[in-house]
Formats: C-alpha cells, structure tokens, sequence
C-alpha cells in the first residue's frame, strides 16, 4: 500500500466519482467493539510517523501494508528539508537520520540560479541527501517500539463507518494469507474485519482508502518519460543538488550525491516521450546529462534504473468522519524540489497529535481539533502543487518567450533577497505557517532544555516567565487542550515576560 514517492507507473483518474457524504453513519443498534484506536492504511514515511506518534501517546495502532515485511522501494524519495528535520528532532531521530547522508548547503537551478540555505534560522540549515528506506527504517524500529502491531501482505478491500468507529474489511493479496509481521506475529488468514475508532489512509496516489470513500483525485500527468537511476560516476561533481536544462529546452537533468559514492540521477528527454514500461539503459540517460548538463561525469553502474511519470492531484478533502488521508493518498505532485515525502511527514505531524489529544480525552472541542487537520494542511497541499509544478515547467520550457520568462524569474528570485528567502522558506519549509497565531517556533532555549527536546514527549509545551512566588500559571480557556495534554517551561531569558503556547508539531496555538 506504501506508494509515498512521488514516482509511479500508472494513475486512474477518478475526477468523475462522487464525492462522499462526510457524515458517518447512524450508529447501529449493536455497535462492535474496537480492535484499535487507530488504523494506519499503508507503511511508508507518513503511515510510520503516525502511528509511531500514536502508540507513543499509548493508544492502540495497527497498521497495515500491502507489501511483504522488510521490503524497500530504491526508486522513491531522496530528500529531507530542514522543517522536516526539526520535526524528526522533536521525535530523537534527525541525528541518526543525518549520519545516513550527506548535507548539501546549496541547491543550483538552471546554471543561473544558486539558493543558499545556510542562511536558515534552524539547527538545520541545509537539505539531507538520504534514500526513502533510511527515513522508513528509523520510523518504523520507532514504531515497534512503541509497540505497533503491523500487519504485512495485507490489503483493505472495504470499509464503512458509523458515529462510533470505523470497520475495515482486509484481505490478503488476492485471497491469500498474509505474511508474517514485521514483529514476529503471524498475518491475517484470509478475509477479516478490523473495528478501529478512526482509520488514517497513508495508502499512496492509487489509495485504497481514498477509493472506498468515493473521494475523486482530480489532476492530470505533469511530466511523462522519465529516467530515474541511482548510479556511480567517475568524475565527482560540485556538492550541490543540481538542476540543468540543455539550451533548446529539449532536455533537463538533476543530479544530487548521497555521500557514499552513489549519485540520484534523473533525465528527461522531450524527443523520446515513451511509456513507463518502455526498456531504459544508462546511455539513455548518459545521453540526457551530456545535453542538459555539458557532461555525463562517467556515469556507470547503475544499481537501478527506471522510468516513470508524474502526475499533480489533489483530494478536495482530507477528512471524512472518522476517516482521513494523508501524504500521497491525499496529494501528488512532480519530484521538483523534492518535497513529496517531507509534505507527508509533516501532514503527519499535524495530524497525530490531533488524533492522541481526541482518543486521550485532552480536547476541548474534539470536532474542532480534527477538523482543523484539513483546515491547515489542504492549502500547504496547493501550495506545494503550485511550487513544485512552477519548477518543473520552468526546467520544461521550450519556446523563446517560455525560456526568457525562466531566464527573468532567475535573475529575479537571485537578485530580490525576500523573493530568494521566501523560495528557500518555502522549498525547506521553515517558513511555512498556518495563518494568523499558528506560526512555527525555533528550537528555542528554555530552562528545562531545548523546546525539540520538550516535545519529544508529545504534548503541549507551555512557555511562561518564571514567578518569583513559585505560582504555576493557569492554562488559558482558549487552549485547544486541557492541562493533561501539557509540559510546562520556563523561559532561559528572564527578559522575556510573555506566555507561548507550543504544539506537539512545533507550531503556536493562539491564546
């Protein structure tokens, strides 16, 4: 179920199907009781986030996946931005992350264009090169620790949903028996239903869950044909994630290094517009970069190679009931500015600590604080469709008036300071915030430790001056959550008099 990259083969339009009532069912006369707090449908980065996130809060968390245990997609996403570092921070893990990879401190577009992202106020100013399965990996030892029960080889088939909860029917692939959990348990033989109180699908662009709701996926293919291959190179390039255009237009490249002697390649060539089951071969793409890049830096060895196509849509909704969709399941787009899984993980931020503070009983308005989910991050959805698309048709541009018009938006964002801030803040996503009083807040320094280090445990972190009487301040009526879903900390600046209200995924909550 995992497809939470951004390449795939094949997509179905579903722009024609109905939208669903997002009212659930009446509750029936005898409502079954609940197997789990939460089902997570599918186990790529969003999925494990979430229900690491969940059981760590001490709910109940099932996930299922369609794939067999312990296997990884190589052709996935490659790249971590600083916000989504902050929120792995916030979790213990972007250290570790970190160690997988290699940092690149500039991004390099068009041969004119060179994006500083030192300059960002954060622990991590650069973006992390690092393979999809390396995230995967982290986030889901997270997950069995925290006690998930994960259930492989396993599909949802259907589901239906009443005031009280959410019923699953899982199959195994065509029928069969499930595979082995990753903890060891037996699968599910044959047909079962599984009873949750909500249902998350984080199940990818062909999602199941989207599917069984009726939801539509409106869009269409951005780019068709291309080349994608994790290779090793005799002539070592600039430590920059690179993205070049050959001077017709007619062809684009990206290069990008992983640290450890192997390079993500991608190419695509306007002349050979092929399907995705077309045979690729590396002078393929050698013959790409040499067009598009001036050189094709002894290129071999590919340990994978495929081609593939990119679609932009986006569901019209995030919640249904009880039922809500996440990373890919909810938005895809082109792999420009690789923002695709970073999207999902903090899709998943916003999303968990919404779900622990319902099921746990720390909501002051429980609809209110779910709702919100579709609120904030279905813009953030439009937005990187937007971005991610804006960069992609400019690496596409063909026509003299399309290449002056990336020519002039270059010298723009590379001589406007703001306009090159409000880019790099946007691609990073350190300067994405969810409107007025709902900012995100720098790792500050409290007495009690760094605030990342606070929110490790997951609940609300309350930031007040210190009383010299020793008084602990009320928690405002406002607050969305009650004091049993908080921290308290004191500011290291005695300066500082004001009150700050932090959420677990980092961002201010209006008092």
């Amino acid at each position: 179920m995992s497809t939470t990259g951004t390449t795939h083969g094949t997509a179905t339009n579903h722009d024609a199907t109905p939208s669903p009532d997002p009212t659930p069912d009446p509750t029936p006369a005898a409502t079954p009781a609940h197997d789990t707090d939460v089902l997570v449908v599918g186990a790529g980065p969003t999925g494990l986030l979430l229900a690491g996130d969940l059981a760590a809060a001490g709910l109940k968390v099932t996930v299922v996946e369609r794939r067999p245990a312990g296997r990884s997609n190589l052709t996935r996403a490659f790249a971590v931005h600083a916000r989504t570092l902050e929120q792995l921070d916030a979790r213990g893990l972007a250290d570790e992350l970190i160690a997988t990879g290699t940092t690149i401190s500039a991004l390099r577009l068009f041969g004119q264009l060179s994006l500083d992202l030192s300059g960002l106020q954060t622990r991590f100013p650069f973006l992390l090169i690092t393979p999809q399965y390396e995230v995967e990996h982290l986030l889901e030892r997270r997950a069995l620790s925290a006690g998930v029960d994960f259930r492989y080889g396993t599909e949802l088939h259907a589901l239906r949903q009443d005031a009280d909860g959410v019923t699953a029917e899982l199959t195994g692939p065509d029928g069969a028996d499930e595979a082995d959990g990753a903890d060891g348990t037996d699968g599910i033989h044959g047909p079962v239903t599984v009873r949750a109180r909500y249902l998350v699908g984080t199940d990818g662009v062909r999602s199941a869950v989207r599917t069984a709701l009726g939801l539509p996926f409106p869009g269409a293919s951005v780019i068709r044909s291309i080349v994608l291959a994790d290779v090793r190179l005799d002539e070592e390039p600039d430590k920059l994630l690179t993205v070049a255009a050959s001077p017709s237009g007619d062809t684009f490249a990206f290069l990008a290094p992983f640290g450890d002697g192997w390079y993500r390649v991608m190419g695509w060539d306007r002349r050979r517009q092929v399907a995705d089951d077309e045979p690729v071969e590396l002078d393929e793409l050698r013959s790409i970069a040499r067009r598009a890049l001036g050189r094709d830096y002894g290129m071999r060895d590919a340990r994978w190679i495929s081609r593939f196509h990119s679609d932009e849509r986006q569901a019209p909704a995030y919640r249904a009931g009880r039922v809500f969709l996440a990373g890919d399941a909810a938005h895809v787009h082109s792999p420009a500015g690789g923002q695709g899984m970073n999207t999902g993980l903090q899709d998943a931020a916003n999303l968990s600590w919404r779900l622990a503070a319902v099921l746990r009983g720390t909501a002051r308005d429980p609809e209110a604080v779910l709702d919100g989910y579709q609120t904030e991050r279905h813009p953030i959805g439009a937005r990187v469709l937007r971005t991610s698309g804006a960069i992609v048709r400019l690496a596409m541009a063909h026509t003299p008036l399309q290449r002056f018009g990336r020519n002039l938006a270059t010298r723009v964002i590379g001589s406007v300071r703001p306009v090159a801030d409000r880019a790099i803040g946007q691609i990073s996503g350190i300067g994405i915030g969810y409107g007025p009083g709902t900012r995100r807040v720098p790792d500050l320094k409290l007495r009690e430790g760094r605030l990342h280090e606070l929110l490790r445990a997951g609940q609300f972190v309350l930031v007040t001056p210190e009383d010299p009487e020793g008084a602990t301040p009320d928690l405002p009526g406002t607050a969305p959550v009650t004091d049993g879903g908080l921290i308290r900390a004191t500011w290291a600046n005695p300066a500082r008099r004001d009150t700050l209200l932090v959420r677990p995924d980092g961002y201010t909550t209006a008092l």
